[in-house]
């Protein structure tokens, strides 16, 4: 970045910053800019067109430069700019945490159709604000509340990673009580801190753990749940080897990583999915397009009926739904 400080305006800095990044191959350069720009100013991109002249300051110049460099040498944009715009949501993204995909946007989709309708809920939305929020704490403190019971759509997220389906349900599904799982320790704090910002603490509890342990699945857990939705590390190991380096050299290969055919987190997966779902619960999962038809096989076995494969926003196979028998 040369020139005087007074030639720095957003017009400058975001022309020299595309111009930059195309050098450096990247295929959204314009795009990369804007965001980058708008991060390193605390301005939105809109912004940026409608205050051209507005001169960047050295702190901000200091922070682009950074951001500039990092982007460069191929860094994923979202874990630069630390967030994703996810559906109706923005989540926090990290290093360590699978950056969300546009494909999983259909997943989220598909679960949401799985769970029972939303007039459901009318009884108990017609009592006043305390009678209403004393009848849920009465099912939270586990006593009976057939009306709570009724009224509220228990959801089991498995593989959360950024808590990106989960914050999506909860938030497009007020009735929804989302309980998220992760293995891994960075996807745990950093679907609580997108969870938080969301202002959805008191529907979605995320967890730490193996697939559905900490649901006690075996136990108290078991037919549960209205909806089990996950996004499970499907990669097939043989596509592992040629994914591009923006995927393979920064985003982690626990949450990527599938085995031989991509399914050896869904064999096990699946089984626990039939035991905590109720009698008609709904089971959505993304997977790699070249092993949607055996999953669907596993599926069946596992005791599902009605199993489908949903195509993604490419035409691919990429959802497996399926319910349990009533």
């Amino acid at each position: 970045m040369q020139g005087s400080l007074d030639a720095w305006n957003v017009k400058a800095a975001l022309d020299w910053t595309t111009g930059y990044l195309e050098r450096k191959g990247d295929e959204h350069p314009r795009l990369s800019a804007e965001w980058l720009l708008s991060e390193a100013c605390g301005m939105r991109r809109v912004d940026l067109y409608v205050d051209f002249d507005r001169v960047l300051s050295m702190d901000e110049r200091d922070t682009l430069r950074d951001y500039v460099r990092r982007r460069a040498a191929g860094e994923p944009l979202q874990y630069i700019t630390g967030e994703v715009a996810f559906r109706h949501i923005m989540v926090k993204v990290a290093h360590g945490v699978l950056i969300p995909r546009p494909e999983t946007e259909v997943l989220v989709s598909e679960a949401l159709s799985l769970l029972p309708p939303l007039k459901r809920r009318c009884a108990i939305d017609s009592l006043g604000e305390e009678e209403r929020a004393a009848a849920l704490s009465r099912r939270a403190d586990g006593s009976s509340c057939d009306e709570a019971a009724r009224c509220e759509a228990a959801v089991a997220d498995i593989c959360t990673g950024s808590g990106c389906i989960a914050c999506s349900i909860a938030y497009e599904r007020p009735d929804a009580r989302v309980t998220a799982v992760d293995i891994a320790p960075d996807a745990v704090a950093l679907a609580r801190d997108s969870v938080f910002a969301l202002g959805l603490e008191d529907r979605v509890q995320v967890l730490q753990g193996d697939l559905a342990a900490p649901l006690d699945f075996a136990g108290s857990g078991a037919g549960s749940y209205d909806l089990v939705v996950s996004n499970p590390p499907y990669i097939p190991e043989d596509v592992m080897g040629r994914l591009p380096s923006e995927v393979a050299d920064f985003e982690p290969r626990l949450a990527l990583a599938g085995g031989d055919d991509g399914l050896d987190v869904f064999r096990r997966l699946v089984r626990q999915a039939a035991v905590l779902l109720k009698p008609g619960g709904g089971f959505a999962c993304e997977l790699h397009e070249g092993h949607l038809d055996h999953a669907a096989v596993l599926a069946s076995e596992a005791g599902f009926e009605q199993v489908r494969i949903v195509d993604d926003l490419a035409g691919r196979p990429r959802v497996l739904t399926a319910r349990m028998p009533r």
